[in-house]
């Protein structure tokens, strides 16, 4: 038998917890974004981030287990057919927390907690990208101390291949000269 949670929980019972968790993330899903108080959005963010894994694996198994969190079927349908294709390439991270004022009536802190759905950049590419700027970092100086000397005649290498205005250009290149 599990452990019970220790120290203070959210609605007084174990029962109310989950009741309360499962009506935030329903409207976390719906909504894309909510407002609530930070022991509340805290606790909410494990919570949302298992179900959302379990929809992106999109079994009939992992519905039905989502369903039992989430009793409104078209809450989870909307999960499992529109937010979790959009989530596929994310290893994990999929909501955001943003500290907001303090609520005026009892000064509780407040946060707003969203699903993040931009796209991720592949580290493949980011690599690519890092690699082609450093590159450029490196060529530039060399290109300033040869326009400062004159080149001879006969001296080829003091004349610079011509560079890559942008990122891209300079990845197809790399990718052409590995061929």
């Amino acid at each position: 038998m599990p452990t019970p949670k220790k120290g203070a929980r959210l609605g007084g019972s174990a029962q109310h917890q989950k009741k309360i968790l499962s009506n935030l993330a329903a409207q976390l899903i719906e909504h894309g974004a909510i407002k609530t108080t930070d022991a509340k959005a805290k606790t909410l963010r494990p919570y949302v981030e298992k179900l959302i894994t379990k929809a992106k694996d999109g079994s009939l198994a992992a519905r039905r287990q989502v369903l039992t969190d989430i009793p409104q079927k078209d809450v989870v349908a909307y999960l499992f057919n529109e937010l979790a294709p959009k989530f596929e390439n994310r290893e994990g991270g999929y909501t955001r927390i943003i500290k907001l004022d303090n609520r005026t009536g009892d000064n509780a802190p407040m946060s707003q907690i969203s699903l993040v759905l931009e796209e991720t950049v592949s580290t493949e590419a980011t690599r690519a990208a890092r690699s082609a700027a450093s590159k450029q970092a490196e060529v530039s100086p060399a290109d300033t101390a040869a326009d400062e000397t004159e080149p001879n005649e006969g001296d080829v290498s003091a004349e610079a291949p011509a560079q890559p205005a942008s990122a891209a250009e300079a990845e197809a290149e790399a990718k052409a000269e590995e061929k």
